[in-house]
């Protein structure tokens, strides 16, 4: 997700929610710098950024990206943004469709409307934080708790007061990735089962079965 805020800057940046942070290097390289992109062509400037920085790590300097972004790409970074002066709100849009944005805005209200009840902002941050430790086997509470700056007895009780609790959560997360996954004909199942977190296809066959009551394979044959 693209998400935006103002304070003394204006601060633009990528947000996941059910997807592995670390396997997708290649694609928020390019969401982040297409978000710059589309920044400029809609103004028709060349914004250049305050800072501009991506969270995983690359070794050595691309003289390309600073060409493209204007000054230095920081790597290794705590979140994936870049940051513009507070005074970029008030660039035109040269390309501006009124008739399109009532559309548009009709349309996000309706799927507002639409919206789960139960996808707090609260589960969204934890299923974020869950991602990218699935293809490492072990899910620990704990963990969790701790890269969400609370202990484990806060997000247990935060989780509860919410009518939620982290098994039902972490559950529902891998199976929500196996369908999305399984849509993909490219990755074979082992893959799938490796990157939620399955010490072996076996193991994720039989979640798979209790959670939609088929095996995977079955899904694949189904929407074929």
């Amino acid at each position: 997700m693209v998400g935006y805020r103002e304070g003394s800057k204006l601060i633009v940046s990528l947000s996941y929610s059910g997807v592995p942070r670390h396997s997708d290097r290649h694609q928020i390289e390019f969401c982040m710098f297409g978000v710059l992109r589309i920044c400029r062509i809609l103004t028709g400037q060349n914004v250049i950024p305050q800072n501009f920085s991506i969270s995983h790590h690359r070794s050595g300097e691309n003289p390309e990206m600073v060409r493209f972004v204007g000054r230095k790409v920081e790597f290794g970074a705590d979140t994936d943004e870049f940051t513009l002066k507070v005074n970029a709100r008030e660039l035109p849009l040269i390309h501006a469709d009124t008739r399109l944005n009532d559309l548009l805005l009709k349309y996000c209200e309706a799927a507002l409307a639409d919206r789960r009840a139960d996808m707090s902002q609260l589960r969204t941050r934890v299923e974020n934080a869950i991602s990218p430790t699935l293809p490492h086997g072990r899910v620990l509470v704990d963990d969790i708790a701790r890269s969400l700056g609370m202990s484990e007895r806060t997000l247990a009780r935060k989780l509860s007061d919410e009518g939620l609790n982290f098994t039902e959560i972490l559950q529902h997360l891998r199976r929500d990735l196996a369908v999305r996954y399984l849509d993909d004909r490219k990755l074979h199942i082992s893959k799938i089962a490796w990157l939620l977190g399955f010490r072996d296809v076996s193991a994720f066959t039989h979640a798979f079965k209790r959670w939609t009551g088929k095996t995977p394979r079955q899904m694949r044959t189904a929407v074929a």
